[in-house]
């Protein structure tokens, strides 16, 4: 078996559909981007090279600019909100055991498993200012329930709203799996000792979900950028560009304002800004330990040069 998984002929077999698939479907597809964003195609016909053209223009649009905080408030919005909510919930399911364990884990999934079109209209139906379900809860109180939520001035904290609470079941999930790989005999030694939930959480959970955690931001971060279907079907990045996020407004521009070499620059940024947060989520949560290895590695191949 050694030789076999020694042999270069083997291992190109092995590994070659797979460097294939990526690159006609991940590699080509940004290569293409990087070559559209310097032309002025519209998607159909002719087009011209037009240099740094697209790029000198989305310094100078506001929208865009609009799009970039929105997806910046989303990625607080998950990482401050929805995260700590989600660890917290996953820890307390884990804590339940049994059939309550069960039911809970599948009632906090079900609005990932629901089409991202009922959703929308969902929390259309509940938003709407004249007959919407929180207009009428405030009336029942005694308010005038009248409010506009997906209008200019609160329209982007209504989605933001929207989006935690639609991937809130992803997030605990992974959180879930998480705390369910944590050795059990480490829980048992703490109440041996008399540790309370709050000190074996912040003592023993928090400690071992660290890698699980760098995954969850490292695709929050990401998620808020790409954030498309929702915000298409509530609002479609209006009123004006109120609640406009990247993906959204690339799609305006390349399919619907018929600007696919705009579309194409907008797409190089976006990744540009994935690569960027991945390696600066990576660098933040690199371990301590591997940074003092990595240090004490580099002065002993010095001294050895010496």
């Amino acid at each position: 078996m050694k030789k076999m998984y020694s042999n270069k002929a083997v291992i190109a077999v092995l590994v070659g559909p797979g460097l294939l698939l990526f690159a006609f479907a991940v590699l080509a597809p940004i290569i293409l981007s990087i070559y559209y964003g310097f032309t002025n195609s519209t998607g159909m016909g002719s087009y011209d090279f037009v240099g740094m053209k697209n790029y000198k223009e989305l310094i100078h649009d506001e929208a865009f600019f609009i799009s970039i905080r929105n997806s910046a408030l989303l990625a607080l919005g998950f990482i401050c909100i929805q995260h700590p909510i989600a660890m917290v919930t996953a820890y307390i399911l884990d804590r339940l055991g049994g059939r309550a364990e069960h039911f809970f884990r599948c009632v906090f999934f079900i609005p990932n498993v629901i089409s991202v079109a009922v959703i929308a209209y969902l929390w259309k139906f509940i938003y709407n200012p004249d007959f919407g379900l929180l207009n009428n809860i405030i009336k029942f109180f005694g308010g005038e329930g009248k409010v506009n939520w997906l209008g200019q001035d609160i329209a982007i904290w209504s989605v933001l709203i929207v989006l935690i609470w639609h991937g809130f079941g992803w997030g605990m999930l992974i959180y879930y799996t998480g705390i369910k790989n944590i050795d059990p005999t480490l829980y048992e030694a703490a109440s041996i000792d008399g540790a309370g939930s709050v000190q074996t959480f912040f003592g023993i959970t928090l400690p071992l979900m660290k890698p699980v955690i760098q995954v969850n931001v490292t695709m929050a971060l990401i998620s808020a950028l790409k954030q498309m279907e929702t915000v298409y079907l509530l609002t479609n990045g209006g009123p004006g560009n109120a609640t406009q996020f990247t993906a959204n407004y690339l799609y305006q521009q390349a399919f619907r304002a018929f600007k696919y070499g705009y579309g194409n620059a907008i797409g190089v940024v976006f990744i540009i800004l994935c690569v960027v947060l991945t390696v600066i989520t990576n660098k933040v949560f690199e371990d301590r330990d591997l940074k003092e290895e990595k240090k004490l590695n580099k002065i002993s191949m010095r001294k050895e040069a010496i």
